[in-house]
């Protein structure tokens, strides 16, 4: 309900209910002004999303209106909880905005947190990194969002798995030369009921299209199997679940529930790295499925082998399938990418506009659509005109940041060709001198092309100390001094990697 306060904020605001727009009108009272504009958007928000996304996400949420200083009309919208807050603005934010523009002209949106969950547990009383999974695990129990044109009946999740973004479907996937394979593999997987890679690791850097892939598989098998039980979430959740287990004595509960999936998807598995119990508990689960001959899909950002403090009997097991990586986008599917974006959003963006971000955003594919998201919404939200010129003012700080990053992956791939040795061998423990020069140099490019710091340059070197950072630079400036040909070789591959 609309509190009367703000209704009387909003009471010089008008509102015309039959009206795509209520800028103009001016004789209806604040009641009917706030019904017909929150009304409008959510009529306009139940086509754009779906009726099942829209039940789920929004038909919960109260809005409330009230008027800025400059006459905005503000959208307020109230959530019961923190983790529903966070998710509609993430996935349905932009939407949310740009409607709410085309119903009053001149507006934007907050989300705000309202109420307790139920059971009384306090929202605002979980803050914190670990609150959000207290949080995800105590509210209620929410399916998935399928997407509009899939059954609006899809079996369900367990109660602890993470939810599916309804905009991660094979038909948004754009596909190009970089993650053709990767693409193909993971729709064989989901077109299959019997595994024919199990596992399916799919690999690469960050925002280049893992987890989008991981949920469509999810989607996809939903669609195709609707009675084959899928569990998907990320290996953090994973280790989660399974520390709550042996909290509460509850591990057999744990097995059963894992290990009777048919398809088990863990996203971002690095992060157990260093996790020796939960390393164990993965391995055996991940052994009882493939030996039921049960789909395994993981992702990580490193081939199975180049993983940071996994045991080697795990790495080897999750190299057993097929290995799929995706690389960097290149320019034509950036291309594509954007394309694909701009039309989905029904807006008209130039082609030297399209052209332009494909050339200076070559980062990832978030930054690329984040990048026209902006200038969409700037174009709508202040009604300007797309052009290039107000393209290079409105990104002007994304287009100074996405000048040329060097990572200490690409700066150890580089190193580890040049030297013919192994990219695993950066982080092994191997003190051969073929290998530890290689491995110094790489340390000495990291502190001199990237802004990382000593300890971070020793983690992503095999976990080792910052001072092993120090050793390795000093030694390299020191050969560099003496030795001619080996400082050519260092700067060589600094030009590489500069270039």
């Amino acid at each position: 309900m609309v509190s009367r306060a703000v209704m009387q904020q909003a009471s010089d605001y008008s509102s015309q209910a039959s009206s795509s727009s209520i800028a103009d009108a001016s004789d209806f009272s604040a009641d009917m002004m706030i019904e017909a504009a929150w009304g409008q958007l959510r009529e306009r928000l139940r086509d754009r999303l779906g009726e099942t996304a829209y039940r789920r996400w929004i038909e919960p949420v109260d809005g409330k209106i009230s008027k800025d200083e400059s006459g905005q009309a503000i959208l307020t919208m109230a959530v019961p909880t923190r983790f529903m807050r966070d998710w509609i603005e993430a996935h349905y934010g932009d939407v949310i905005r740009m409607l709410w523009v085309q119903v009053v002209k001149k507006g934007d949106v907050l989300f705000v947190v309202n109420s307790p969950l139920a059971g009384g547990i306090q929202d605002q009383a979980m803050a914190g990194s670990s609150d959000r999974a207290y949080e995800a695990a105590s509210m209620p129990k929410m399916e998935p969002v399928a997407p509009a044109a899939f059954p609006s009946q899809v079996s369900s999740l367990a109660s602890d798995e993470a939810p599916l973004d309804p905009r991660f479907t094979f038909e948004n996937f754009v596909v190009g030369k970089p993650n053709e394979l990767a693409y193909a593999a993971a729709r064989r997987v989901a077109d299959t009921e019997t595994p024919t890679f199990n596992p399916l690791f799919l690999y690469g850097g960050s925002g280049l299209g893992k987890t989008h892939l991981m949920h469509a598989i999810a989607w996809q098998i939903r669609r195709n199997f609707p009675n084959r039980r899928v569990i998907y979430m990320s290996a953090e959740k994973f280790m989660y679940q399974f520390v709550r287990a042996l909290r509460f004595k509850d591990t057999v509960s744990f097995k059963d529930q894992f290990r009777s999936v048919d398809v088990l998807m863990i996203d971002d598995v690095q992060f157990i790295g260093g996790k020796d119990t939960t390393q164990e508990e993965f391995f055996h689960t991940f052994n009882a499925l493939v030996d039921r001959n049960r789909q395994v899909i993981v992702s990580a950002d490193k081939s199975p082998q180049d993983l940071d403090r996994v045991e080697e009997r795990l790495r080897s097991r999750l190299g057993w399938g097929l290995v799929a990586d995706l690389h960097p986008a290149n320019y034509e599917l950036r291309l594509g990418i954007l394309q694909a974006k701009a039309s989905k959003m029904g807006c008209a963006v130039p082609d030297k506009v399209i052209e332009f971000l494909g050339h200076k955003i070559t980062s990832n594919v978030r930054e690329l659509e984040g990048a026209l998201n902006r200038i969409i919404a700037h174009s709508q939200l202040v009604g300007r005109t797309i052009s290039l010129e107000m393209t290079q003012e409105v990104l002007a700080d994304v287009l100074r940041s996405s000048e040329r990053r060097i990572t200490i992956d690409e700066i150890q791939k580089k190193v580890a060709e040049h030297y013919n040795i192994r990219v695993a061998d950066m982080h092994s423990a191997r003190r051969a001198r073929a290998v530890a020069r290689p491995r110094q140099v790489a340390m000495y490019l990291a502190k001199q092309l990237t802004p990382r710091s000593l300890p971070e340059i020793g983690r992503k070197f095999g976990g080792r100390d910052h001072t092993t950072v120090i050793h390795a630079v000093r030694k390299i400036e020191e050969l560099s001094a003496y030795d001619p040909t080996f400082r050519e070789d260092v700067d060589l591959l600094r030009r590489l990697l500069q270039g």
